[in-house]
């Protein structure tokens, strides 16, 4: 690609943010035009950021798609082992070295983990997208956009069971529909929605019956039924779980509720499944907040503000245009959790990167933890909605990892790796090699070609990496190769590109799903508890009471999403390889049902995380001279 560069590297490799700092970034204008993405469908947002339009698709509507790849990974350990690195140098290569049309899609990372524990989500080394402080905080405002269009949603629910609590059903249709300066009254838009629901079919408030008034006026929501809780991007474990309603003029409504992290929020997830403004609208519209005391789901369209949501989130439905340190672009859209969630980016952003790169270009997009998490939702969900179909898919996974599945000792984000992850042995690393082979027949199932990319650490030697190669290719891979992009940038990442390039033009199968939709929850469920290795699921009363309630309301069609740790295949976290014959236990059933799916509980799942002893946040400051951020991970 025309605007990308080659970087000169030093040894040993620069923190991450010096690196990121050395690097002056290109005017995104300039990464607009390498794309052929004319100023008419892109918003600049300073001098390296820019929200690419919709409009830009509907112009490229009649153009051929590029190759689409998607980045899983092994199980990893509590350090990650660098897919979004791998998917970031993986695109240096193919652009800055090998000469071909390329978009990398991410997720925008949550504010939370860059102050917590994790750091920033920007990939790392030679292999970064920039600006990295700007990626990692507050970029172009959406996850601030979901935050406000969240809360309102929150607002609405506690406020509606205010004032129906105090109202009779005259008063409160009097005030929902409240006549003009002529005496009359009318149903506003969205009222609409709520009456052709209830099967009324008048258009006057007149026209109603009593009976008709109470059904329409009064939602009568069930207080112990709400789902919906407030949200905030920062890491605050003191708002888990909270009492709302204190105050004396709540005349004692009193509700316990509590806060989860921005990117848990369904918006979130509403944002990443959108195909269009318009699908946007209904499904943040059809997003059930609890039920009514009858057992009905109440959506946000019947507390009138679907269409106050959308419009919240009318510039966030856009991706934001990046680079990475070697020039090419990047499009970064959304990060739903990778748990309650289905932890990929937006199906919008990887529509318009397969018609900007056109026939014989590469989007690649990265899927959130190991594969049997983010690749399996990666085509079981985003698949599904977005009607797109990977060519190849590719699996990362580090020695370290694998001699950890292997029995190695726990690994333990903030503690010095024990000697047995910095020093040969063979034999720990072929023991751990039953992860990778379980993720690579999980990932071959679906028909696409799997490429495993060995994230290369410095302690690695050449028989623990050459063991993984031939491993890999002996379980099925159509390649397995060595990188080195953390240290070398692109250039530690072209025979992945070969690679991956040669796995695209030689697809032979149709995408298969791992379930049909239209069987029973628990038999789709049973599906995905299969394919970790469990030999059956175990349903908690609670569990079987939401399928039951889910099934009743309609909702039974839609693909599940499990909540569970990425640290096992199985439900338990410190059961590592490659589990078999485990029951999968399902603590509780819920419904994103705006987003479009269903999420199966497996354990208790953190939606709020905590700030440890020492959070991210005393590396951090700024040169007050230069402006230059110092410390982000």
């Amino acid at each position: 690609m025309s605007s990308s560069r080659k970087l000169q590297v030093s040894s040993p490799v620069p923190a991450d943010i010096d690196i990121a700092n050395s690097v002056e970034p290109l005017h995104i204008a300039e990464i607009a035009k390498d794309l052929n993405l004319s100023p008419l469908h892109y918003d600049l947002y300073g001098k390296y950021k820019a929200k690419v339009l919709l409009s830009a698709f509907d112009e490229l509507q009649g153009q051929e798609d590029g190759y689409y790849v998607v980045v899983g990974g092994i199980t990893p350990t509590p350090l990650g082992e660098g897919k979004s690195t791998t998917t970031v140098g993986l695109c240096q290569a193919l652009g800055a070295y090998l000469d071909k049309k390329v978009v990398t899609c991410l997720r925008q990372p949550s504010q939370g983990p860059t102050f917590g524990i994790k750091g920033g989500a920007a990939g790392g080394g030679y292999s970064q997208v920039i600006p990295m402080d700007e990626f990692n905080l507050h970029l172009t405002g959406d996850i601030h956009a979901i935050t406000a269009s969240n809360n309102l949603l929150a607002a609405a629910i506690d406020t509606r069971i205010f004032h129906e609590a105090s109202q009779s059903d005259k008063a409160l249709f009097n005030r929902l529909c409240p006549p003009n300066k002529e005496g009359k009254r009318s149903f506003s838009d969205i009222m609409f929605r709520r009456l052709n629901k209830l099967g009324i079919s008048k258009t006057s408030p007149e026209e109603l019956t009593p009976e008709e008034v109470k059904k329409f006026a009064r939602l009568d929501i069930d207080p112990d039924s709400i789902t919906w809780r407030r949200v905030m991007d920062v890491n605050d474990r003191f708002l888990r779980k909270i009492t709302v309603g204190q105050g004396p003029e709540e005349k004692g409504m009193t509700r316990e509720t509590g806060f989860d992290i921005s990117v848990a929020s369904e918006i979130m997830a509403v944002l990443a499944l959108t195909t269009s403004l318009g699908d946007m609208r209904e499904r943040l519209g059809k997003m059930v907040i609890g039920n009514s005391k009858a057992g009905d789901p109440i959506t946000a369209d019947d507390l009138g503000v679907g269409g106050a949501l959308t419009v919240l989130m009318k510039d966030a439905i856009n991706p934001t245009l990046m680079q990475t340190l070697e020039g090419t672009p990047v499009l970064v859209h959304a990060g739903p959790f990778a748990n309650i969630a289905h932890g990929n980016s937006s199906i919008v952003a990887d529509k318009i990167a397969l018609k900007l790169v056109g026939p014989g270009g590469f989007v690649v997009t990265e899927a959130g933890f190991g594969s049997d998490i983010g690749t399996e939702k990666f085509m079981n969900i985003k698949c599904r909605y977005s009607g797109l179909t990977p060519q190849c898919a590719i699996v990362v996974a580090t020695v370290r990892a694998l001699k950890m599945h292997g029995g190695g000792p726990d690994v333990v984000a903030g503690r010095p790796l024990d000697r047995a992850y910095v020093s040969e042995n063979v034999s720990l690393v072929e023991a751990g090699c039953v992860n990778l082979a379980k993720h690579i027949s999980n990932t071959k199932a679906y028909g696409v070609n799997v490429v495993v990319a060995v994230n290369m650490f410095s302690t690695d030697t050449e028989a623990e990496l050459n063991a993984v190669r031939k491993f890999s290719m002996d379980a099925g891979a159509f390649d397995a190769v060595i990188c080195s992009h953390h240290a070398h940038a692109g250039k530690g990442a072209v025979d992945l590109g070969i690679a991956v390039e040669k796995a695209c033009q030689n697809v032979t199968q149709p995408l298969r799903f791992l379930y049909p939709l239209d069987i029973s929850i628990k038999d789709k469920i049973e599906a995905i508890a299969k394919s970790y290795g469990a030999s059956g699921v175990e349903y908690s009363d609670q569990a079987e009471k939401q399928i039951e309630m889910y099934t009743q309301q309609g909702f039974s069609n839609l693909p599940i999403c499990m909540s569970k740790t990425q640290y096992s295949f199985s439900h338990d976290a410190s059961k590592k390889g490659a589990p078999s014959g485990f029951v999968l236990p399902i603590r509780d059933v819920r419904g994103s049902i705006g987003a479009g799916f269903i999420y199966p509980l497996v354990g208790t799942m953190s939606t709020m995380p905590g700030l440890p002893t020492r959070p991210c946040f005393y590396e951090i400051d700024i040169d007050t001279v230069t402006g230059k951020v110092r410390g982000l991970s």
